[in-house]
This record gives structure tokens, C-alpha cells and sequence, in this order.
């Protein structure tokens, strides 16, 4: 029991010192700040297993990413980021934690946390934030490259390709409505002869 004692002794200050940091930040909202802090460790702890298993696994990591590799990887973890964030497929997997709201721009919803505050909150925030999901899609991309580089390669081309393939659809769309059709004459000023009267 003096341990326990001791542990409560000693967490205390450190309790009171983190509900005033959260009273001076929130404001009164409801944000989760423990739980962003234990979305933080998970990463920090996958990423260490990771860095451990690499390490175990005596692959050697590369001095340089070449730059078509970076240009792929960078490419794929957008569009999968995105894919995970706005997709109305994924919509399952970020279920559990947000509400519709409804379409958002071609092909993505818009969705808002269920729960305000806590670990549901900010698993929410997470999985529809394409910015946030970022971090943890391009971490995954890189250890990828790092144990199984062609394959790694492979999966990022397939991204990339279906970004690429988003792009098309978009410019065939803007063709389709007319937004790329207009000419530098459409935009001269009417009705002004030769001579400027």
C-alpha cells in the first residue's frame, strides 16, 4: 500500500497541473486532450515497434530516398489519406465515431464527431481529418519501403494512379461543364470599335 500511496502522492501535482492546462486551453469546450495525448503515444509506440522490428530484421536503411520514390510515396499518402478521411466507402471504419452531414465536394462526405471530448472525440477527429491522417498513412508508406521496398512501391502506385485518375475525372468534368472552353476573345470588353470610341 505505500506505493500506492506514494504513486498518488506524487501524481497529484501533476493531475492539477494538467486540469488547469485544460481548463486554460479548452475554454469550456469539450476537446480531449487525454485522449489526443494517447493518440500521440500510440503512434509514438507503433512507430517504435516498427523502428524495433526494422532494426531486428538487420535491413539496412536507405542512405537516400530516390526522388521518384519520395514524388510516389508522397503522392499515395495523399490520395490514401483522402481515401480514409472523405470516402463514402470507408464510411463504415469512421462510423462508429462520427454522424453524416452529407456530401462534400465530388465523391467525399462531410461528417462531424459524434461524441465531444474523450477518446471517441478524438478518434473522430482523426479519421476524417486527411491533414492528420496523413502523419500516420505516410509513417506506414515509409516502414513499408523500408521492409518490403517493391511492394511498398507497388501499393503507392496504385494510389498514385488512382490520384492521377481523380485528376482526369475532374478536368474531364470542368470540359463536360464548359469551365475550360472559353478563349482570351470571350473575354474582351463588347461594343469598343477600332478606334477606342
Amino acid at each position: 500500500m505505500a506505493i500506492a500511496d506514494e504513486v498518488q502522492r506524487i501524481g497529484a501535482p501533476v493531475r492539477r497541473w494538467a486540469r488547469t492546462q485544460k481548463r486554460e486551453y479548452t475554454d469550456g469546450e469539450p476537446r480531449p486532450l487525454a485522449a489526443d495525448l494517447g493518440a500521440m503515444g500510440v503512434y509514438v509506440g507503433l512507430v517504435s515497434a516498427a523502428a524495433a522490428a526494422v532494426r531486428v530484421s538487420g535491413r539496412e536503411l536507405p542512405d537516400r530516398i530516390p526522388l521518384g520514390d519520395a514524388a510516389l510515396l508522397t503522392v499515395a499518402t495523399f490520395r490514401l489519406a483522402r481515401r480514409i478521411a472523405k470516402d463514402p466507402v470507408t464510411a463504415p471504419l469512421r462510423a462508429p465515431f462520427v454522424r453524416f452531414e452529407g456530401p462534400s465536394g465530388h465523391a467525399e462526405v462531410a461528417e462531424e464527431v459524434r461524441e465531444h471530448g474523450g477518446a471517441k472525440h478524438a478518434v473522430g477527429e482523426l479519421l476524417t481529418c486527411p491533414f492528420c491522417l496523413a502523419q500516420w498513412v505516410g509513417t506506414g508508406f515509409v516502414f513499408g519501403y523500408v521492409s518490403a521496398p517493391r511492394a511498398t512501391r507497388l501499393a503507392a502506385l496504385t494510389m498514385t494512379m488512382v490520384a492521377g485518375s481523380d485528376v482526369l475525372q475532374f478536368v474531364y468534368d470542368a470540359i463536360q461543364n464548359g469551365i475550360l472552353t472559353g478563349s482570351i476573345e470571350d473575354d474582351e470588353p463588347q461594343g469598343v470599335d477600332a478606334g477606342g470610341q
